[in-house]
């Protein structure tokens, strides 16, 4: 797995690399065919203070690729808010490339050795 963990307008201490890389790890145990994980820190220059905080990640899994962004008013925040959206998505995605037909074509393929 590839991990890529940079900053806009924020340097990336040593301490929020670790906070990403411990969070992730949630997702990995969850599915483990990641290939690529890319993620982005940013401090906007907005006017609006509650969310200058944003966090992104694009996740590159084996058959699709996974966006999430999350904004708060603490970058720490938003990384358990990304995070937990990521963990979703990821289960989703599992569930959606699971075989669920595993079970119907086991019962024919024994009804057709039964037969035989």
């Amino acid at each position: 797995m590839n991990l890529t963990i940079s900053g806009h307008h924020l340097e990336v201490t040593p301490a929020l690399r670790g906070y990403v890389t411990s969070k992730l790890e949630r997702i990995l145990r969850h599915f483990d065919q990641v290939v690529d994980v890319k993620v982005l820190l940013t401090v906007e220059k907005q006017k609006e203070k509650d969310r200058r905080q944003r966090a992104e990640c694009s996740l590159h899994v084996k058959g699709n690729d996974l966006f999430v962004e999350s904004m708060h008013a603490d970058l720490y925040a938003a990384i358990d808010e990304l995070m937990d959206k990521l963990d979703r998505m990821v289960v989703r995605h599992k569930d959606k490339v699971q075989d669920h037909q595993a079970a119907v074509r086991r019962s024919t393929l024994q009804e057709a050795a039964g037969a035989a």
